[in-house]
């Protein structure tokens, strides 16, 4: 009798089981449903999105999910169509205007090609784009400023001559100087460093003065210039550029007629010298990108630690790192202009260095 009951209940529990198990499943499949229903916050296209160059000046995003942003000036030129000038507002949130829309998958994504009228694209090459997308623009406003330091402090040397240096004359004097007596002078030769240092100097302001805009946050600024390699690398090919028309018969002979290399050993030597002339520029190119984009991705990412938490808890300790990311980001463009600087110096004078007498 007792086993009977025994029997009964292990029966009863292993039904209720049973049906907890059906309930919990179908508990587990509504909240699927509502989380899938609710937009979940990826930190991925966010952070890209900030880092990558765009037609368009993203500012914030409203509450009814509407963006408020700064739209750049489109101009690209179709082979078949000619010339098209107009606002990135028209094909902004993948519209399209005039056949010509943003591409947001594919080997061409990002970039603005051409579409047929049911708005796919037709295969086609992208046209020629000579936009001023966020990085120009950043640019521009680098250069601007760059170009306002620099005449305000020639009239200051006009007015004042060379005398106890003051305000922005007394700013910038110290920096220009130690370009030329640290950098310049001890890399390049005392005797030619004086026709290289306009563009050290623009190299180290332009650099300086990019970085440090691109950590403040408010448009104008923001733009991530040195964080993109098209810039760096035409920074670089100039340096390259310098360099190799600067160069010395005694540059070449290095490169082509090593001296005390047996001629056995040239055909090995010679191509790895002329690796060597592209490595130099390339390896510029590639510290600076890295160096610049790796730390607008990390306080990126601590920014969205509030968000992917949903948490207003973690938000004292994200700003906290970020505030140590900035400080450190702050040193970090200094020395990367001072890097590229010093580099570029050092290549143009291995470059331009005359033969050792003994």
């Amino acid at each position: 009798m007792k086993n009977r009951y025994l029997y009964f209940l292990i029966l009863v529990f292993a039904l209720l089981a049973a049906s907890m198990q059906d309930v919990s499943a179908v508990i587990s499949e509504d909240e699927v449903k509502s989380e899938k229903t609710e937009k979940e916050f990826d930190a991925a296209p966010f952070i890209m999105e900030h880092v990558a160059d765009s037609h368009e000046w993203h500012i914030l995003t409203k509450k009814d999910g509407t963006d408020v942003a700064v739209y750049l000036p489109v101009i690209i030129y179709d082979r078949e169509s000619g010339f098209h000038l107009f606002s990135s507002r028209k094909i902004a949130h993948g519209h399209s205007y005039k056949n010509f829309t943003v591409a947001h998958e594919g080997k061409y994504a990002g970039k603005i090609v051409k579409v047929d009228e049911h708005g796919q694209h037709d295969g086609s090459k992208p046209p020629l784009d000579f936009s001023i997308t966020k990085a120009i623009f950043g640019m521009i406003v680098a250069s601007v400023i760059l170009l306002w330091l620099m005449l305000a402090l020639a009239r200051s040397y006009r007015k004042t001559g060379i005398s106890a240096p003051k305000g922005l004359q007394g700013v910038l004097e110290p920096v220009i100087l130690f370009i030329r007596d640290d950098v310049a002078i001890p890399n390049i030769g005392e005797h030619k460093y004086g026709k290289f240092m306009p563009y050290l100097l623009t190299v180290f302001f332009f650099i300086l003065i990019n970085n440090l805009l691109g950590l403040v946050p408010i448009f104008p600024f923001g733009a991530n210039v040195t964080g993109n390699v098209n810039v760096t690398f035409v920074l670089a090919l100039l340096t390259f550029l310098i360099t190799q028309f600067s160069a010395n018969k005694n540059h070449w002979r290095h490169v082509f007629a090593a001296p005390g290399v047996p001629f056995w050993l040239l055909p090995i030597m010679i191509p790895i010298e002329i690796i060597g002339l592209f490595s130099k520029p390339f390896a510029l190119m590639i510290r600076l990108f890295a160096n610049i984009t790796a730390g607008h991705i990390i306080v990126l990412s601590l920014v969205t630690l509030i968000f992917i938490f949903k948490s207003v808890l973690v938000a004292p300790v994200s700003i906290f790192f970020v505030l140590f990311m900035d400080c450190i980001e702050l040193l970090v463009a200094f020395l990367q202009a001072y890097v590229f600087t010093l580099l570029s110096a050092l290549f143009i004078g291995m470059a331009t260095a005359e033969p050792e007498h003994h």
